[in-house]
């Protein structure tokens, strides 16, 4: 048998800033077990000489991202402030994509995430199962709020001053013949969708399309976008949809809700400690 070598370590890119990656190795030599290290510590941990070792740390703590007391080294909360730089950056399409995936992989049918912009809804984050609509929905893509379930999910959470004057102004346009056109029935219809929390729209926006919608609700309560499940009326009736897509949409949002909150949370905390 021939002897087998272990595969040579890939050449870095042109680009590669080695300094840059040292740095950043030392900072990783420090975690829950060895908050405080000597510089021997450091240096056999990230593979530098001591003098290459000293140079990093000194610059860190001359940069605010480490003290020392002469012997021991440690980071300071500043060195947060790289974490709080993702937590910050991170949207509702990051938040809720691999939870889309779950769902639409769980219950073999298309999901999307969208907010309310104007009288629209803009979808924001989509897994499509399989195409079911003659539009190809895309990321931004717009419908209109008042013929489909996100849509009404998030009219439904608007204060009674902004749903009056969106009522006001929006012209409910017949798109099928199911589609509703008067604005009282809208209304009662938004006011079951309130109480209910769930919303079901059975080919309002296009025939033989239906979709259920859920709110979803940021660490205050506000309703500040909508998931839904989108399938052919061929495929799964009213009492079908509720029955087996909507607990799974439920949970869906449920879990995009958690991550939120907990990206919130992280996010100010680490705000808070980066000023403590």
């Amino acid at each position: 048998m021939s002897e087998r070598h272990a595969p040579e370590p890939q050449a870095p890119s042109p680009d590669y800033v080695q300094s840059l990656a040292r740095g950043l190795a030392v900072i990783r030599a420090f975690d829950a077990e060895h908050p405080r290290r000597t510089l021997s510590d450091v240096a056999k941990t990230t593979d530098l000489t001591r003098a290459t070792a000293r140079r990093f740390l000194l610059t860190l703590v001359e940069l605010g991202y480490v003290r020392s007391d002469g012997s021991m080294f440690w980071l300071t909360p500043r060195v947060l402030e790289l974490g709080y730089s993702y937590l910050s950056s991170l949207t509702l399409p990051d938040v809720a994509g691999p939870h889309l995936e779950s769902l639409a992989e769980q219950v073999r049918e298309s999901s999307s995430v969208s907010i309310l912009d104007g009288d629209d809804v803009v979808y924001v984050a989509r897994v499509p199962v399989s195409r079911i609509m003659t539009v190809a929905i895309t990321i931004g893509t717009r419908f209109p709020a008042y013929a489909t379930s996100m849509g009404r999910v998030l009219l439904a959470g608007l204060t009674p001053e902004k749903l009056e004057d969106y009522l006001g102004r929006v012209e409910l346009a017949a798109l099928t013949g199911n589609t509703i056109t008067d604005p009282e029935s809208l209304r009662a219809e938004l006011d079951e969708v309130r109480t209910q929390g769930y919303c079901l729209v059975d080919q309002e926006l296009e025939e033989g399309l239906r979709s259920i919608a859920v709110p979803i609700r940021d660490h205050t309560g506000e309703v500040v976008a909508a998931a839904n499940v989108s399938t052919q009326a061929a495929r799964h009736s009213a009492a079908a949809v509720r029955e087996h897509l909507l607990p799974a949409l439920l949970q869906a949002s449920s879990a995009i809700e958690a991550d939120l909150d907990r990206v919130h949370s992280q996010s100010t905390d680490h705000k808070g400690s980066l000023h403590a």
